[in-house]
């Protein structure tokens, strides 16, 4: 079939509606604020605590290796962050891409912040940014088709292969760990 040359790519991500449903209506604390503070850093998914912000596995992850990093601060917009918050999420995006190509070669990246509900922000509140590793192929038949996406590696064994590298990776760009 020849697509119009106005046609686009449509990002389907039907096992979004898991998550998607357990935060609907509610209102009561937010889980970025939350983990953190978590003195058990591996079921919290915290990579790493720098002196701003931190990195985190997403939960209900796009791909393995997807995750996130925010500031320690409840903030909505990008023009909310301090220039100490922004420099820091800057050195932790270059971290987690270097961490991320060390673990699992992926071909592409997907970085991304979703600001506001309409935009379609999880956490609206709290502003955080999603790296996606990609492949050739990696939204393939079962996801397309039948609406699932295979997800090949527990985020626990994810979190053990990352963290070691998140951190060697922040400490290369000059971002400390938290005391």
């Amino acid at each position: 079939m020849d697509w119009p040359k106005s046609w686009y790519s449509i990002l389907w991500a039907p096992w979004r509606m898991t998550y998607i449903s357990t935060i609907a209506g509610k209102s009561e604390g937010c889980f970025l604020c939350e983990a953190p503070r978590n003195p058990d850093e591996r079921s919290a998914l915290v990579l790493f605590k720098g002196k701003y912000s931190f990195i985190i596995l997403n939960k209900y992850p796009y791909n393995t290796g997807h995750l996130m990093i925010a500031p320690y601060r409840h903030v909505a917009s990008v023009e909310d962050l301090t220039e100490d918050e922004m420099r820091e999420i800057g050195l932790l995006l270059k971290a987690s891409v270097e961490a991320i190509r060390a673990v699992y070669r992926p071909e592409g990246f997907n970085i991304g912040i979703n600001i506001g509900d309409v935009a379609g922000a999880g956490v609206p509140g709290h502003i955080h940014v999603h790296v996606v590793p990609r492949w050739k192929g990696d939204a393939n038949y079962i996801t397309v088709v039948g609406g699932t996406k295979v997800i090949s590696q527990a985020l626990e064994d994810t979190y053990d292969k990352l963290r070691p590298e998140v951190q060697k990776a922040a400490r290369k760009y000059g971002v400390t760990a938290e005391d």
